[in-house]
């Protein structure tokens, strides 16, 4: 073969991976602890495997992303208990990290705690999903691959939110096709209105209502217009943290006790603290104001570190 062409079959090949590359970098852990030893440990691991392989070798969106671009994030796993052979209650426990720009520190996008997981795994069956058919022939099985879908869609469109303007509404429309279309079966909760208050359901609700755009406005003023601002200017930073902020309690005030909005603030008073800690008084008074009311767990705690 000669040398061009093969270099231009190389460079084609390349541009295709690169242009093919997935989106998320997914680590996934599977506790046992609570787990008598009746249960082989090892089908655990190979849990693991098989999930870690689906969440990364798996297109999530039509976009391109380069290997720096992957969006960082972990799949908990805490197995409960053993419902019957092959059939797991569990919770899990995601958490994704936003990288900043022009700095060495990653920002929590999503840590958020799902406590309603049961599922059915035989060790070395197909981890497989189809949007089009997501109930499936076993509702626990289907469940398994149905839930870790949904927030791979969704981490996907917060991503997107955070980068660019209300850009993750593909990926919050195919979430909520998994919600429409979820699995039915005995104790398989979190995906219906009566499930409860901070559920699957209700977190896509949230993301694809449209009177509750200003949400989407919130994400990227935050990530894109604050934290990706800071290296450049700490002050306009700020003062577009607070906007956000601004409008996260207008937010609030006009729809009370949203699920989204527990969901944008879980993890984040250390972070705020920390970009409010050399504000002047006037500013620190003001965010102390705002946060003490739509961050109520951890009021004291901003006023204890910002005043």
């Amino acid at each position: 073969m000669h040398k061009k062409t093969f270099f231009l079959i190389l460079s084609c090949f390349l541009l295709l991976l690169h242009a093919n590359a997935q989106e998320l970098n997914a680590r996934v852990s599977v506790l046992s602890n609570r787990v008598g030893t009746s249960v082989d440990k090892k089908v655990f691991n190979t849990l693991q495997t098989q999930l870690s392989n689906f969440l990364n070798t798996r297109k999530w969106s039509n976009d391109v992303y380069r290997t720096n671009e992957k969006i960082e994030c972990s799949f908990i796993i805490n197995i409960e208990s053993v419902m019957e052979p092959n059939v797991y209650k569990a919770s899990l426990h995601i958490q994704v990290a936003r990288p900043v720009f022009n700095a060495s520190y990653n920002s929590a996008l999503v840590n958020f705690q799902d406590p309603d997981f049961l599922f059915k795994y035989v060790e070395f069956q197909p981890v497989e999903f189809n949007d089009t058919r997501v109930q499936g022939t076993d509702a626990g099985i289907a469940n398994l691959t149905a839930v870790f879908a949904f927030y791979a869609y969704t981490i996907v469109g917060l991503d997107n939110d955070s980068f660019s303007p209300k850009s993750g509404e593909p990926n919050f429309n195919k979430a909520q096709n998994i919600v429409t279309n979820s699995p039915e079966g005995k104790s398989i909760s979190g995906w219906r209105v009566f499930d409860g208050l901070r559920n699957r359901y209700w977190l896509n609700e949230n993301l694809s209502n449209s009177r509750y755009n200003i949400i989407h406005d919130v994400i990227y003023t935050y990530y894109r217009g604050g934290l990706d601002k800071m290296y450049e200017s700490e002050d306009e930073a700020r003062s577009n943290i607070i906007q956000a902020l601004t409008q996260l309690r207008a937010f609030n005030k006009e729809n009370p006790n949203t699920m989204i909005l527990q969901f944008f603030m879980q993890g984040k008073a250390q972070e705020l603290i920390g970009i409010f800690k050399n504000a002047m008084p006037p500013e620190k008074s003001r965010v102390v104001e705002i946060l003490s009311e739509i961050d109520i767990v951890n009021a004291s705690k901003y006023k204890q570190e910002l005043q």
